[in-house]
């Protein structure tokens, strides 16, 4: 099937790759965003969202004439649905489906048979069929009869997206084969990984068992890294030891899980059948109590946090991206702020965002003056390289704590500091 226009909802972190790969490709594409700021920050030449080489190829198709943003969706061959599935307000863990549906609906009066429907948006399993395919089906046309209808999950790593995003197998999973494969005719346009069809819950699935699979292994990780800090001993050291097994690979503990993937998705599982997930949901309990147990470690060296300065190092969910969202970086920061510490936090992907009671600096130096201690919550490459002798003319506190395991213990040691490391029991020496 040939596509000559293609329709993609919602323009954030997946949504413009994909209008822009689509476009540089030679398909016409309407990018719709409900944002108007997103949109107008398109229009005006620039984008909205850090991601390496984003910027050069919206350009590039803008330039071409194949790309339009718009508030509204239009009638194209296809339609692409890419917008956001957070969880719900409030103490409940579900998905907050409203964007998915809200999408859904605005493509009905604009369907046409032999048109093309993907969700690519992160769902609950049986979304496609259950939710998405009876909205459409309000047009009086049949899923997988008169028009085709998919499920396509994203599996990209911010930081390489648009390498990702062709290069990756995708899985394709159609409310019926024929839309499965209608769904391969579109996205051959530019992928060149494996593409493998299925049916449309099966793919839901998979996007939901990568994710899951992360978030357990990360869980028993952390808990690792408890383990060490109660018995004495160097969870890292452990660790490298443990993977030379040759069926062994331990992940490496941190601060918590974050980012719209690992840390939302094993959620959508508890939820769908909550009586056959208690492994998955103690695993999220585990990586969602991590940064608590991150500001206890840091209370313990300090002796109390009524009064201490404290410079926070990153608060992006992973190294060098701009992205916040669920970052267990900002809950840490957020809970020293709430019990009594002054934090002044440095972020430089987002140099104006911090935590609630956190004091946003634009510069290291700015940062570090005053602190009595200094913490290492996002290993961004700049801060992996950071020079202690540097820290200590910067700073009058010799406290250092190092949440991912990637500074030089010696070194700082050596550049007279206290040197604390997640999972290792007492300070270096």
């Amino acid at each position: 099937m040939e596509f000559n226009k293609v329709c993609v909802l919602g323009l954030g972190y997946i949504g413009l790759p994909t209008a822009s790969t689509f476009a540089t490709h030679g398909i016409h594409v309407v990018g719709v965003d409900v944002n108007q700021r997103v949109v107008d920050v398109l229009r005006n030449g620039d984008i909205h969202i850090h991601e390496p080489g984003l910027s050069t190829l919206v350009k590039g198709a803008f330039y071409s004439g194949c790309l339009l943003v718009s508030e509204k969706p239009e009638e194209a061959d296809a339609f692409i649905i890419a917008v956001p599935t957070p969880l719900e307000d409030g103490d409940l863990k579900r998905a907050d489906m409203r964007y998915v549906i809200a999408a859904a609906e605005s493509i009905v009066p604009l369907l046409k048979p032999g048109n093309l429907v993907v969700l690519e948006s992160t769902s609950p399993p049986r979304t496609t069929v259950d939710v998405v395919a009876p909205i459409l089906e309000r047009s009086g046309m049949k899923a997988g009869s008169d028009f085709y209808l998919a499920y396509s999950p994203e599996r990209v790593l911010p930081g390489k997206i648009l390498h990702e995003l062709i290069e990756n197998a995708r899985v394709i999973g159609g409310v019926d084969q024929t839309s499965a494969e209608v769904g391969r005719d579109l996205y051959t346009t530019f992928v060149r990984g494996e593409i493998r069809l299925t049916d449309a819950t099966t793919a839901e699935m998979v996007k939901l068992m990568e994710n899951t699979y992360r978030d357990v292994n990360i869980a028993v990780a952390n808990e690792f890294a408890r383990l060490a800090d109660h018995f004495g001993i160097d969870v890292w050291e452990a660790i490298e030891i443990s993977n030379l097994h040759p069926r062994v690979n331990i992940l490496q503990p941190g601060p918590g899980v974050g980012g719209h993937c690992i840390s939302i998705d094993p959620w959508f599982l508890v939820e769908a059948a909550p009586d056959l997930t208690p492994l998955i949901r103690q695993a999220r309990f585990v990586n969602d109590s991590q940064p608590a147990y991150v500001v206890q470690l840091v209370e313990r060296v300090l002796e109390g946090l009524e009064g201490k300065t404290i410079a926070v190092l990153g608060l992006t969910y992973k190294p060098d991206v701009d992205d916040l969202r669920e970052s267990p970086a900002v809950e840490v920061t957020r809970i020293l702020a709430e019990r009594g510490a002054r934090v002044q936090t440095y972020e430089p992907f987002a140099p104006h965002e911090s935590a609630p009671g956190a004091h946003a600096m634009s510069t290291l130096d700015e940062t570090l003056g005053d602190a009595d201690a200094v913490i290492l919550l996002v290993d961004h490459r700049a801060f992996r390289a950071l020079d202690p002798q540097f820290v200590a003319a910067a700073m009058p506190g010799r406290v250092a704590i190092d949440t991912r395991g990637v500074w030089n213990r010696k070194a700082w040691v050596d550049a007279g500091f206290q040197m604390y490391v997640l999972g290792v029991g007492g300070a270096y020496a």
